[in-house]
């Protein structure tokens, strides 16, 4: 009598649960579509445009954040370095050059769910337009090492993987007519260890 519900109410659980599941796997698998890759920095112009694809509208739903309009800002973020290895917390990089145009921008360090990192008492983690040293030529060089350096310099955690979050504030780079002539700073591995 009971054998007929039973198998229905199965049937549902293995098909909703099964899906969700899925879906949780593609949303962890991949960040959308239409990134735009210059050097090891990467974005989503698209992300939060209303013409944005179905997993970027899904990513921003996730995580429950505000994302700047389409003149607002643009966030490259950098899980490996040039040579395509992966951004670990055991080495220094070395991140040099110049940025697009923009009236401000900020460098945080962040885990790999892209949240900042809380640095300890005196350890930068952050570092500004308006406060990064340079060079006469409007160029700059930002250290990247969990030992302290001269100079700009982000303090990296002890241990494991991080990303680089670079976001672009009020610049002509967030709409999609410059993105292809843009240049990112190289971003560079400089040593492992105490080096």
């Amino acid at each position: 009598m009971f054998r007929v519900p039973l198998l229905v109410a199965l049937s549902l659980l293995i098909a909703f649960g099964g899906g969700i599941v899925f879906t949780l796997l593609a949303l962890d698998a991949t960040s959308g579509f239409g990134a735009i890759k210059l050097g090891a920095w990467q974005a989503f112009p698209e992300m939060q445009t209303a013409d944005a694809d179905p997993y970027a509208k899904s990513h921003r739903a996730r995580a429950g954040r505000l994302l700047y309009g389409t003149a607002e800002g643009l966030v490259f973020t950098a899980s490996d370095d040039d040579a395509g290895a992966r951004l670990t917390a055991g080495c220094s990089y070395r991140i040099s050059g110049q940025t697009p145009p923009a009236r401000l921008w900020t460098l945080f360090i962040a885990g790999n769910d892209g949240r900042p990192i809380e640095g300890l008492a005196g350890r930068p983690s952050t570092i500004n337009s308006w406060v990064v040293l340079r060079n006469p030529d409007s160029s700059f060089s930002i250290t990247v090492s969990p030992n302290a350096q001269a100079g700009n310099w982000l303090a990296l955690p002890f241990s494991g993987n991080f990303r680089l979050v670079w976001t672009l504030l009020d610049s002509p780079a967030a709409s999609n007519s410059g993105l292809i002539d843009l240049s990112m700073p190289k971003l560079e591995k400089i040593g492992c260890g105490n080096v």
